[in-house]
C-alpha cells in the first residue's frame, strides 16, 4: 500500500491550477497554425495569428491565456492501493484550488448558489470526477471550464430508432445554435449512450483527448472526421466572424445503452481548450 500525504496532493493540484490556465498544450498550438495554413478568411487567418501571440505571450509570461480562468474540474484515477494520509482527497483538492487560483492571480468565477450569485472568493468547490483504478498511483487531471462554452452544450434522449443520423443531426444542430458564443474555433466533445448523466460525463471526459488523437474504433473515429468537416462546413469560422475553421476537432465516446435510450450530449469547449495532469 503506497501512501501520500494530503499536502501532496494540495500542492499537485495549486500547481496544475496554475499552469492549465498558463500553459496551452502543444497540440492545441499546432492546430492553431495547421489550420491557419488552411483558413480561406482573411480575418480567420488573423485571429488564429492573435491566438497564436496570446498562448505565447501566457507561457513566457505566466499569466492566464484567457480572462475566464474556468470552473475547476478535475478527473481522478484513484489506485487501489493508495492510502491518502492527514485529510481526504476532496479536501486536499480544494485546498490546492483554493491556493493555485489566489496565488495565481487567476479570477473567481464560483457563486455559492446558483440563485443569491454570492462569489465563493476562492474558486470553489471544485467538481471532482472519482474512478478507482488497480495500481498504486493517482493520477489528477484538471480541465478548467470556462462559463461561455459550458454553456452551448446540451443534452438529447433521442429514440433508438434515430440510430445515427439522429446523433448527427444533434450535433450539428447544437454546433450551428451556439454560433460564436462559445468563443470558436472549439473543440467539440460528444458522449453517447449509457445513462442521462452518463453521456455528459462521457461528452465531458472526451476533451481530455489530445487534438487528433482518434478513437480507437474505426467507426466511432470515422464518424469524429465526418462531423469535424461538416462542423467547419457551416461557415462559423474563427471567433464567429466567418471562415472555415470552426472546430478544431471533435471527440467522441461511447458507452452501453437501454434498450429503450439513445442519449448524446455536446459538451463543447472554447479555443483554450486547457488540461493539465499530474502522477503521484
Amino acid at each position: 500500500m503506497k501512501e501520500i500525504h494530503v499536502d501532496s496532493i494540495t500542492a499537485a493540484v495549486k500547481e496544475l491550477c496554475m499552469t492549465a490556465n498558463y500553459d496551452l498544450g502543444q497540440d492545441v498550438v499546432d492546430a492553431f497554425k495547421s489550420y491557419h495554413e488552411s483558413e480561406a478568411s482573411p480575418t480567420g487567418k488573423g485571429i488564429l495569428e492573435q491566438l497564436l501571440e496570446n498562448a505565447e505571450i501566457a507561457k513566457n509570461e505566466r499569466v492566464p491565456m484567457c480572462q475566464d480562468t474556468g470552473y475547476a474540474v478535475f478527473f481522478v484515477e484513484l489506485g487501489q492501493d493508495v492510502h491518502i494520509q492527514g485529510g481526504t482527497l476532496t479536501d486536499a483538492i480544494n485546498e490546492g484550488v483554493r491556493q493555485g487560483y489566489t496565488d495565481g492571480y487567476l479570477r473567481k468565477s464560483i457563486v455559492e448558489h446558483p440563485l443569491n450569485r454570492k462569489n465563493t472568493g476562492d474558486n470553489t468547490p471544485a467538481v471532482i470526477h472519482i474512478d478507482l483504478v488497480s495500481g498504486n498511483e493517482v493520477k489528477i487531471t484538471i480541465a478548467p471550464k470556462g462559463g461561455g462554452s459550458e454553456n452551448m452544450s446540451g443534452i438529447k434522449m433521442l429514440k433508438p430508432a434515430d440510430g445515427v443520423e439522429g446523433v448527427k443531426n444533434f450535433v450539428i444542430q447544437r454546433v450551428r445554435e451556439a454560433g460564436p458564443n462559445p468563443c470558436p474555433p472549439i473543440v467539440v466533445g460528444v458522449g453517447i449512450g449509457g445513462t442521462f448523466e452518463k453521456s455528459a460525463l462521457l461528452a465531458k471526459k472526451s476533451l481530455l483527448r489530445n487534438i487528433g488523437e482518434r478513437h480507437a474504433d474505426p467507426e466511432i473515429a470515422a464518424l469524429e472526421v465526418e462531423l469535424l468537416t461538416k462542423i467547419n462546413k457551416l461557415g462559423i469560422g474563427p471567433q464567429g466572424l466567418g471562415g472555415t475553421t470552426t472546430a478544431l476537432d471533435v471527440f467522441i465516446d461511447v458507452y452501453p445503452a437501454h434498450i429503450a435510450s439513445l442519449p448524446v450530449a455536446v459538451n463543447i469547449n472554447c479555443h483554450a481548450a486547457r488540461h493539465k495532469s499530474v502522477k503521484l
